[in-house]
């Protein structure tokens, strides 16, 4: 859990925050004022109780009966707790396909995040560009991240190389990691781990679809 402003915002609820942001800028363009905890919660498929303890704990101010929030309130108060205005810098570990795709995305902007540096151990990829971001040899992980200062590693690379990678990242200072790496890390207690499976995700969506599939039939 954590605190703002002496209120208690759960992990669930900052995970949440992102797609909350995204309905509330939709509405905003339509020029709406104001929006009611259902009325997100039916877009995003929610309970709508816990949309409004949502809202509770992060806006500044509270929300009036049948108006409901402030947009812009809302809008700003979670930007702020999401430090979408304060660009964090986070590098990269694995140069390959997917990190391509990481790096080539600009919607990272939009959160705060600023990929400044990618690594490999390909003598073929070391050296390169990943769309104007420079490739960089292996080891210098721990030196770059000292230097600059870097909080946020992104992990791409194999999974026998993962547990390595990592102990590069908090060897530098990294703080927080972002594995995509099908392997369980061993981290300090203090290092946060945001682990991203993509073949089990897959795995699970193929599941419940054979299980809607049967439904229906």
């Amino acid at each position: 859990m954590y605190k703002e402003n002496n209120k208690t915002i759960t992990a669930q609820a900052l995970r949440r925050m992102p797609y909350y942001i995204q309905q509330l800028r939709i509405l905003q363009s339509e020029k709406i004022e104001t929006v009611s905890a259902p009325k997100i919660a039916e877009r995003l498929n929610l309970n709508e109780v816990q949309v409004r303890k949502d809202f509770a704990a992060v806006s500044s101010t509270k929300g009036k009966p049948k108006a409901g929030f402030s947009i812009s309130e809302l809008l700003a108060n979670m930007e702020e707790l999401l430090g979408y205005h304060n660009s964090d810098e986070a590098i990269i570990v694995g140069a390959g396909s997917l990190a391509q795709a990481i790096i080539s995305y600009e919607g990272f902007q939009n959160y705060g995040i600023k990929i400044v540096t990618a690594f490999d151990v390909n003598p073929q990829c070391i050296g390169t560009e990943i769309n104007g971001i420079k490739v960089l040899t292996a080891d210098k992980i721990s030196d770059l991240c000292r230097r600059m200062k870097i909080h946020i590693g992104i992990i791409t690379a194999p999974a026998h190389q993962a547990q390595v990678v990592c102990d590069q990242l908090v060897a530098g200072g990294v703080l927080a990691i972002w594995n995509f790496a099908p392997v369980h890390l061993s981290v300090p207690e203090h290092i946060l781990v945001q682990n991203e499976n993509l073949a089990a995700s897959l795995a699970v969506l193929s599941k419940q679809l054979k299980q809607a599939m049967k439904k229906l039939n």
